[in-house]
């Protein structure tokens, strides 16, 4: 099995990325991708930990998109996490979140909250600080019995100290993919808040865009929605992917390369996607990583 869509504590995940690698080897995955969101940071130390071992190791990232109507991430898979172009776009996201923490401790500091940017840093081991870090440090000082009851109560979108993320457009997403050498995909398609014939149409608009593939699999999806990911991926001539979106202790019930138990991410996948990566880049210069 493979897994194609994880997160380490680079991004808001509780395992380092060495260690995500050591337990995909252990468990007898046969190909893993790092994907954390909106940062590559953590590819260098998972790189080093998979040249020890025979697992085959996918270098990516997951892009956060506007979209009116639900949440919109694009995963880019075997990119050049070095491309100058992918570090100013990241940059950039990196700049806006910056920007949106001090506003989320003034919305908790209005509630009566005392949680400070240095709080929920404590949680980000260095790395980016993100709404899951602040949420950890709630539960620290005993205003949400768990992250999730945080995010549920005061950092989801209804949330009482949720403030909105200026993010990228699709476009420029697919375009920094595209420049890194990578298979831009649609994560979790069923997050979009699009159904039936609006998702068919969303998705055509995105491969006008330059997208080369959609996640076929995943933790949270019914059979129903692989076969009509399926169906899309046919008719737009897209890659089929597939992943846990494994995140650790801030999401318990999924394992990684099983999701919830019965998850499974067949091996045929992985040759299609790399064979897309390197169309998409003629001159790429960067190493395989497989």
């Amino acid at each position: 099995m493979i897994d194609l869509h994880t997160h380490s504590t680079a991004s808001d995940g509780s395992m380092s990325p060495g260690s995500i690698v050591e337990l995909a080897n252990r468990i007898g995955l046969k190909a893993l991708a790092l994907t954390d969101h909106d940062t590559v940071a953590g590819l260098d130390e998972a790189i080093d930990a998979a040249a020890q071992t025979d697992l085959i190791f996918v270098p990516g990232v997951e892009l956060s998109a506007l979209n009116e109507k639900g949440s919109l991430h694009i995963v880019g898979l075997h990119i050049d996490h070095e491309s100058p172009r992918l570090a100013s776009g990241l940059q950039r996201v990196l700049d806006m979140r910056n920007e949106r923490n001090p506003r989320i401790v003034k919305k908790l500091e209005e509630l009566g909250m005392h949680v400070s940017l240095e709080d929920a840093a404590a949680h980000a081991g260095g790395e980016v600080v993100g709404r899951p870090h602040f949420a950890r440090a709630m539960v620290d000082r005993g205003y949400a019995r768990d992250p999730n009851d945080a995010f549920a109560r005061f950092l989801s979108k209804n949330g009482a100290a949720y403030v909105f993320k200026e993010r990228l457009d699709p476009a420029e997403c697919i375009d920094l993919i595209l420049e890194a050498g990578g298979v831009p995909i649609l994560a979790h398609p069923d997050q979009t808040g699009l159904e039936g014939e609006d998702l068919d149409e969303f998705v055509g608009q995105l491969v006008d865009m330059g997208l080369k593939g959609i996640e076929v699999f995943c933790s949270s999806y019914k059979s129903h929605l692989t076969a009509q990911y399926t169906r899309l991926a046919r008719k737009y001539d897209l890659v089929r992917s597939g992943g846990t979106d494994f995140h650790g202790a801030p999401k318990p019930d999924i394992k990684l390369g099983r999701g919830f138990g019965s998850l499974y991410v067949p091996d045929e996948l992985l040759e299609p996607i790399l064979l897309t990566s390197a169309g998409t880049c003629g001159n790429r210069t960067h190493p395989a990583r497989y």
